[in-house]
């Protein structure tokens, strides 16, 4: 029995509230549970300097853990003067994420930069993240649409991504923080609306894991995403 009483293939309850940014273009609070992220969506009007010239833009992404958003407080990162190892991999893996379902020429040379910032850790902060901020990265380029900043469809697919996990011998889905804890493989799957992968993390813990448990954590992850999906499809009509 899983430590939350789900079954093997049940998420957490999973909402997507828009609009919550007074100032963002787009901005997106998504609860995955326990586990709350703020995710906001910035245009700002030049490309980076070294995309200057190619007549193409930029989607890219900060991530954050408040102080208190886990157990004990944690320093601010910005106190030790740079962030740490996890942090830059996990905004790296955002903006990979985002960037895979945007066409960037379409944006013309423009920057979007998203910022991903959890407010309560329970586990999947970047699967939540990443579910969150395509809604913020929608709502900012509907912003721009509505007023003729860009044209066409510069957003082709939606994208998602969930935890999936061998815990107690079972492959299950969307880990808390007492599964991703304890889990014997921990694995991250990033997903899009047509059901292309963008990524897959799969770390073994304890001992390896066969060829058919990762067939059976994807088939778990393609659910999951499947239902963020449609998450993601209600909250923006």
């Amino acid at each position: 029995m899983r430590p939350s009483k789900r079954p093997s293939d049940e998420m957490r309850k999973v909402t997507l509230e828009r609009g919550v940014a007074r100032y963002a273009e787009g901005s997106c609070l998504v609860k995955f549970g326990d586990t709350h992220v703020f995710c906001t969506a910035s245009l700002e009007e030049r490309a980076p300097p070294w995309l200057r010239g190619q007549g193409r833009g930029w989607v890219t992404a900060e991530y954050s853990m408040l102080p208190r958003a886990t157990l004990e407080r944690t320093r601010r990162e910005v106190n030790s003067g740079k962030p740490s190892g996890r942090t830059h991999e996990i905004q790296r893996l955002i903006g990979r994420s985002l960037r895979a379902v945007v066409d960037l020429p379409a944006l013309g040379e423009r920057q979007i930069s998203v910022d991903c910032d959890v407010l309560q850790a329970d586990g999947g902060t970047r699967t939540a993240a990443i579910t969150g901020a395509w809604v913020a990265l929608h709502d900012c380029i509907a912003w721009m649409k509505a007023r003729s900043i860009v044209s066409g469809q510069p957003l082709k697919d939606h994208v998602a991504a969930v935890s999936c996990g061998i815990h107690q011998g079972v492959a299950v889905l969307d880990l808390d923080y007492a599964e991703d804890s304890t889990a014997e493989t921990d694995a991250n799957f990033v997903i899009t609306g047509t059901g292309g992968i963008v990524e897959v993390q799969g770390t073994a813990e304890g001992k390896p894991f066969s060829e058919a448990e990762l067939i059976e954590l994807l088939r778990l992850a393609k659910l999951g995403t499947g239902k963020l999906v449609d998450l993601q499809k209600m909250a923006v009509t």
